[in-house]
């Protein structure tokens, strides 16, 4: 029969620390434990025979081959369950296979029972079977064993295997020694651990190496519990160096040294009452050990030790579990959320994209329209502001056509702003290369659509503040006819071409940059609506052919209201033509009698006819050259606006911007719903990594999520 072990801690935290292993948050978060470790053949298996009454197998040494976490758990039924805890690097086939294996409603735990248990464990965790060709020792599993009944008091204990420093022939290798080694590391390093250092007495204490370990991981001794077995083994004049140590006056540990005697092979006590009355015989009676205060000797002692070692460790650690626990749960649920939904299924699949596109349709509508209150996606980034920027681009545009548009400034005697339909000036003025040139180009080329980009110049000069007269005259002498007063038609489209040419230049770089505008727009969205990069490159990969045809088109329009404008004939229905060029001559009349005008009373002022008359004193030719000049600055005004309206609407807005079938109206749900299953496998189907990760990140996010209901919980 088991004896149950008095009480150690305050029964409800430990449960909650016992729960909290058993639901897997030690993986996360270093929880509070008892942890017995000790060299080989250090009477590290008696020790734990005394503290939990359990019968352990010390002639097998099987229990040394792996970690084994027992706990004792007060309930209404008596119950002995035995389970294996993969270790971290488990593969999930192997964990798999350990999980199931178990022993349940086991009422009794004897000798031959553990022994038993013991032999099955070394099998399922592949201890002394050939693999790989090289021979498995030890194993970072974990054997749990709980213990539960009504008699039963709240307890916990870790035994890992012993350290030893020298490999045995055919039975421990090298890599078997660096293993134990790590293993009782990685256990003694948690912050929260409680360490039981089993020493011998009979050996060269400040020779043990688990007594560096402990000082080198625990310098200032403060969660380091010595314990001295083998006091019968001391040789003569030695007994006084472990009296030192257990009064404090040799190898200070915080928490002091205590010395048990164990019962030998010899010595066959069958319960823990005899053992206890054995030891108590021998500190009774055996010199100089009878000297010593009896709180620091026997196994009774020392359990009694342990409850306010381990109470007031628990009760220290036990907030900084909490807040541990809850960073750790907002990391792992963070991380899960960077990998966005579940894509594995179809089905999954189909509803992670669907939503993905129907956002983006939701924020490309909102975007078009500039409603941009109606989301917080848009108030940290201008670029996201699709509507408002294309507007204000357009605005730049069209002030570049206005100052640079033009080969040559036209004669500013007929200017016809002087007018009362004069043009207000631009509201803010086109960027400048220096003070003769304007910027074609404002937006940054992406490498994915730089080859649609038309190949022109990032800059075009200003017009010509001189020479348009000599320039028409040029070109009339070399083109006119038999025409008497007038001049051949065609005349004004050879003129017109030229005069505009930079039309060329700027309203490609306009195009171009609401392309980028658009295209940055696109990228933009797709990164905060799809975290994963994989996902995001397939989506851009989806629909770039069709999305760099709908830009294309729309350079290929620009194009074509070009090559109406420059190649066509000059044409137009509109009045204002008319008006202008009726004001243009109007002006050149007022500006040619400007010195002949008289103030007469009541009036104002006058021209004489007879002056007018005698001024207008041209040869046939500057005659027909002024008549071009006037009818060129009227169409021109006319054309260059009719063009920036045009490109503006029926481009960039129509066409690119906010168009029923713009570049960013391509990816909607209607686009996904058509898609095969293979097609959505290859796009957003999650890779081997990420499901390896999302897979690791669920069961974190589970796991911490039970320990915290733990943690609250009353």
């Amino acid at each position: 029969m088991i004896t149950p072990a008095p009480r150690l801690v305050n029964s409800t935290l430990l449960d909650k620390i016992d729960k909290l292993f058993e639901c897997n948050v030690g993986e996360y978060v270093d929880l509070p434990q008892l942890v017995v470790v000790g060299d080989q053949s250090s009477g590290k298996s008696s020790v734990l025979e005394g503290l939990t009454g359990l019968p352990f197998p010390r002639d097998s040494g099987l229990c040394t081959r792996f970690a084994t976490q027992i706990t004792f758990r007060r309930a209404r039924q008596t119950n002995i369950t035995a389970s294996v805890i993969p270790a971290k690097d488990s593969s999930s086939e192997y964990g798999e296979r350990l999980k199931q294996w178990n022993k349940t409603d086991l009422q009794t735990l004897e000798a031959a029972t553990f022994a038993d248990i013991m032999e099955e464990v070394t099998t399922v965790m592949g201890i002394g079977v050939t693999q790989d060709e090289k021979r498995k020792t030890f194993s970072n599993d974990v054997l749990r064993l709980e213990l539960t009944g009504p008699d039963q008091e709240h307890f916990s204990v870790i035994d890992v295997p012993g350290i030893f420093k020298r490999a045995i022939p055919n039975v421990t290798t090298k890599d078997d020694m660096a293993m134990v080694d790590q293993m009782v590391r990685n256990y003694m390093t948690n912050p929260r651990s409680v360490i039981l250092a089993v020493i011998p007495c009979n050996a060269d204490v400040a020779m043990q190496e688990i007594l560096e370990r402990a000082e080198e991981l625990d310098p200032e001794g403060l969660r380091t519990l010595g314990v001295l077995t083998k006091p019968d083994l001391v040789d003569k004049g030695t007994e006084f160096g472990i009296i030192d140590m257990i009064e404090g006056r040799a190898h200070h540990l915080h928490l002091g040294w205590h010395l048990l005697r164990n019962p030998g092979h010899k010595d066959r006590l069958d319960t823990a009452n005899e053992r206890r009355r054995f030891e108590e015989a021998f500190f009774a009676t055996t010199a100089p050990w009878n000297n010593l205060e009896k709180r620091d000797v026997g196994v009774v002692a020392l359990r009694v030790r342990l409850q306010d070692v381990l109470e007031n460790h628990i009760r220290r650690e036990f907030p900084k579990v909490k807040i541990e626990l809850d960073r750790e749960l907002k990391s792992a649920r963070e991380q899960l959320h960077k990998l966005g939904p579940k894509r594995q299924s179809q089905s999954e699949l189909t509803a992670y994209m669907v939503n993905v596109a129907g956002q983006f349709s939701h924020l490309v509508d909102l975007a078009a329209r500039a409603e941009y209150g109606r989301s917080s996606f848009f108030d940290n980034d201008e670029s996201l502001r699709l509507a408002t920027m294309a507007v204000n681009r357009g605005e730049t545009f069209a002030q570049a056509m206005a100052v640079a548009g033009h080969k040559y400034q036209f004669d500013a005697k007929t200017d016809p702003r002087q007018s009362d339909e004069q043009e207000a000036p631009p509201s803010e003025e086109p960027k400048l290369e220096d003070t003769n040139s304007v910027q074609t180009r404002h937006q940054s080329d992406h490498e994915a659509i730089q080859d649609i980009v038309g190949d022109h110049a990032p800059f075009v000069k200003l017009a010509l503040p001189q020479g348009i007269s000599e320039w028409l005259k040029e070109v009339y002498l070399r083109s006119r006819g038999y025409e008497l007063g007038t001049f051949d038609a065609s005349l004004l489209g050879l003129t017109m071409k030229e005069q505009a040419a930079k039309w060329r230049d700027l309203a490609q770089g306009y195009v171009n940059d609401i392309i980028l505008l658009v295209h940055t727009f696109f990228l933009k969205v797709l990164e905060r609506l799809a975290l994963n990069q994989r996902v995001r490159n397939g989506i851009k990969d989806l629909l770039g052919e069709e999305m760099r045809q709908k830009y294309t088109a729309a350079i290929s329009h620009a194009e074509f209201l070009l090559k109406v404008e420059l190649e066509g004939n000059p044409a137009t229905l509109n009045h204002y033509f008319n008006d202008n060029l009726e004001k243009c001559r109007q002006n050149r009349v007022r500006e040619q009698n400007q010195d002949r005008v008289v103030d007469i009373q009541g009036f104002g002022q006058m021209v004489r006819l007879n002056d007018i008359k005698n001024n207008n004193n041209l040869s046939n030719t500057n005659h027909v050259v002024r008549e071009i000049h006037d009818i060129l600055r009227s169409y021109y005004k006319l054309a260059r606006k009719r063009f920036v309206d045009n490109v503006r609407m029926q481009v960039a807005d129509y066409l690119l911007v906010n168009g029923p079938e713009t570049p960013l109206t391509v990816f909607s749900a209607e686009f996904v719903a058509a898609m095969s299953a293979d097609k959505l496998e290859e796009v957003a189907g999650e890779d081997s990594g990420v499901k390896r990760a999302r897979t690791k990140l669920e069961k974190a996010v589970g796991e911490l999520e039970e320990g915290k209901k733990i943690l609250i919980s009353g």
